[in-house]
């Protein structure tokens, strides 16, 4: 039993009506046949597959049919039936491949051959396929020819390139250009195709085919071909096209737009190393996501594009593309697909084409670091879809919302009396003056304080409550820099142990990589710091749970030591000091047995303190140097008291040892002059020598 002819053979169309895809050609070729109006010579250009040759027999067909002249041959004449498909052939039509006769002397041969009557039917018709191989002089060989034919002799030129056929020849032919065959168009023939074999194809395989071919239906229906002789029982499946055809799986491509969508660069650069450990090529991997970036440009500007069918995807695919080009911005999908494509034309002929994906893929992920007008336009658009998002929040009382300002207490006031007269240390320990810049206060409220506070007034309305976990990620960088302002600590869990989980109604849900790094979490009350940076950023009231993830969970480890509260302040210090003088040192609390008694601090005054408002002449007047250094001088915590008292020591003199009112203090290894600079805005000035 023979195979039975490829596809494009048995559905090759025998007149113009089965043409799909050409009617501006085969439309006025019919006319003209209908009318005799038929020139002596024509010229079929266009890319290859799209019905050139074919529509050259067709008019032979046609020309030499008995009940000519007619726009469609009967098909019922001898004439017809040896032009048909499958049919014997015409010894009156001659088909020459001018890629392999296309010198002086195939077409002097033609000249001779031309002059004799045709056979059996009414014209000799020449089909000299791929016409731009026929090389200058064999052109100028049949000029005369084709120029001034004997009526009996028609010509057809069809090739790819018209631009390389002698202009004096084509200047003497009726040129029609054909054209690459519309996406859906050739998707409905093939759906046609498929049902006429009797072989299931699913929908989503479709747009594989119809892409595979390029617009070529010859291509297009080899491809087909392919796909039904490897298909099963269930028929051309979408995992059979991928796999056979080469393409990107459509979950990778959805997997790393949303991780683009999110900021998730793991995620992102684990599709990449999965696509080099399938043995998938790296460009055809870029390609696919440029198409499918342009899709979702596409989408993002005409949100009904896949049911209108201005791209040609399932019914499926295309609510993902909705769903996707929602998570995005119009200008960052463009800035995004400009990246790829840059990258792709990066990519041809690299020796390393993985690199350049992952420094692709790193490009799309950082707007932030792109200064550029798109950048810019990326990061603002990036902020106006997350107040989409997150929509306005409720009512929320302010000073709940957002942490007041750190307030900034005057240095402890002395009695009114003249300081006592003492001895100055040697040049070598004098301490350096700080002057502390006071803050601006904040004006008085006009009005009575809200009384609505987080716990009693819902935090979100509108869609910001129902966040999934794609926003939640994408809007995660912003949330845990808003908690940096209020608690470095928490800031430091949230980018170095935990990652978010999941998010379900209001309860957000972290997973740490160690017991002790949630626990930790929790003792200092980050998650409440963390509920509030939401509050803040989204509008969203999130219940906070915390669990160790296992898929993160790092090496078992002792757990930290116990951090030794600070002793109170009204409990004399009597220890000696360990630390180095450029530690900070904050003023000492009080000392029962010291002979020299502190005053109590006064209250708050109405206005800006003495200090604050005298501070240009307190700069440099003498005096208040000297009050300034008596001050410093009681708080160090190497030496005496004065009057033999115990030595008073700073509660933070020890790294192991919190104050009690700053738990979050950090030093950094900074000494005493960078960590006022940095806490207080102090202005450090060198001392005045006393005289």
């Amino acid at each position: 039993m023979e195979s039975p002819l490829a596809l494009y053979r048995r559905y090759r169309p025998e007149t113009f009506a089965e043409v799909i895809g050409q009617e501006h050609v085969t439309e006025p070729l019919r006319a003209a046949l209908a009318n005799n109006r038929v020139n002596h010579a024509y010229l079929f250009s266009g890319p290859r597959g799209c019905g050139k040759t074919t529509s050259a027999r067709i008019l032979a067909r046609a020309l030499n049919c008995e009940l000519a002249p007619v726009a469609d041959p009967c098909g019922e004449c001898d004439s017809c039936r040896d032009m048909a498909r499958g049919g014997p052939g015409s010894i009156d039509v001659i088909e020459i491949d001018a890629a392999s006769h296309g010198g002086v002397d195939d077409a002097r041969d033609l000249r001779e051959k031309a002059f004799f009557a045709p056979v059996r039917s009414r014209y000799k018709v020449y089909i000299i396929d791929e016409a731009h191989m026929v090389s200058s002089q064999g052109f100028n060989a049949l000029l005369k020819l084709v120029e001034e034919p004997p009526p009996h002799l028609r010509f057809i030129f069809a090739t790819t390139e018209p631009e390389k056929v002698l202009p004096t020849i084509r200047s003497r032919t009726h040129h029609y250009p054909f054209r690459l065959i519309p996406p859906r168009l050739l998707s409905a023939y093939l759906s046609d195709l498929c049902e006429k074999e009797g072989v299931p194809i699913e929908p989503a395989a479709l747009p594989l085919v119809v892409r595979a071919g390029a617009g070529s239906a010859r291509d297009t229906l080899s491809v087909l071909d392919q796909l039904m002789g490897g298909a099963g029982s269930e028929g051309v499946t979408h995992q059979l096209a991928t796999g056979l055809l080469g393409y990107t799986p459509d979950n990778l491509l959805d997997e790393v737009v949303d991780a683009f969508a999110a900021g998730d660069g793991a995620t992102v650069f684990g599709v990449v190393d999965k696509v080099i450990e399938t043995g998938q090529d790296p460009r055809r991997f870029a390609e696919d996501l440029l198409r499918r970036l342009r899709d979702l440009v596409i989408v993002a500007a005409v949100p009904d594009a896949p049911a209108t069918g201005l791209i040609d995807v399932s019914e499926d695919q295309g609510e993902r593309l909705v769903a996707q080009a929602a998570r995005f911005g119009g200008v960052e999908l463009s800035r995004a697909a400009d990246l790829v494509a840059s990258g792709l034309t990066e990519m041809r002929g690299a020796t390393a084409p993985r690199l350049l994906l992952e420094l692709v893929c790193a490009r799309v992920l950082l707007p932030g670091a792109d200064h550029s007008t798109d950048g810019l336009l990326a990061r603002l658009d990036r902020l106006e879809r997350r107040v989409a998002i997150a929509g306005a929040p409720a009512t929320v009382n302010p000073s709940v919302a957002a942490p007041p300002p750190a307030a900034v207490e005057p240095p402890p006031t002395t009695s009114t009396a003249p300081p006592p007269v003492r001895e100055e240390p040697p040049a070598a320990q004098q301490q350096p003056v700080v002057v502390p810049t006071p803050a601006p206060e904040a004006p008085a409220p006009t009005g009575p304080p809200p009384t609505t506070s987080v716990a009693s007034a819902p935090a979100t309305t509108g869609p910001a409550a129902g966040l999934a976990l794609v926003d939640v990620r994408r809007l995660w960088p912003d949330i845990v820099e808003a908690t940096k302002l209020r608690r470095r600590v928490a800031w430091i869990h949230l980018t170095q142990n935990a990652q978010v989980l999941s998010v379900e109604g209001n309860v957000l849900t972290l997973g740490f990589n160690t017991v002790g790094a949630r626990d930790s979490f929790l003792s200092g009350g980050c998650d409440e710091i963390l509920r509030q940076a939401a509050i803040e950023v989204v509008g969203a009231d999130w219940k906070i749970d915390t669990l160790v993830d296992p898929a993160a969970q790092a090496p078992t480890s002792p757990p930290p030591e116990a951090v030794t509260p600070a002793p109170p302040a009204t409990q004399p210090a009597t220890q000696p000091a360990t630390q180095p003088a450029t530690q900070p040192a904050p003023a000492a609390a009080p000392d029962p047995g010291s002979a020299e008694p502190v005053a109590a601090s006064p209250a708050a005054p109405d206005g800006p303190p003495d200090w604050a408002r005298d501070e240009p002449a307190r700069q440099t007047d003498p005096v208040a140097v000297a009050a300034a250094r008596e001050a410093i001088q009681q708080t160090r915590p190497t030496g005496s008291a004065p009057d033999g008292a115990p030595e008073a020591r700073s509660p933070v003199a020890d790294d192991d040892v919190s104050h009690p009112d700053d738990p979050d203090l950090d030093t950094d290894g900074l000494d005493t002059t960078e960590l006022l600079k940095r806490e207080l805005g102090a202005e450090i000035i060198d001392e005045i020598p006393h005289s």
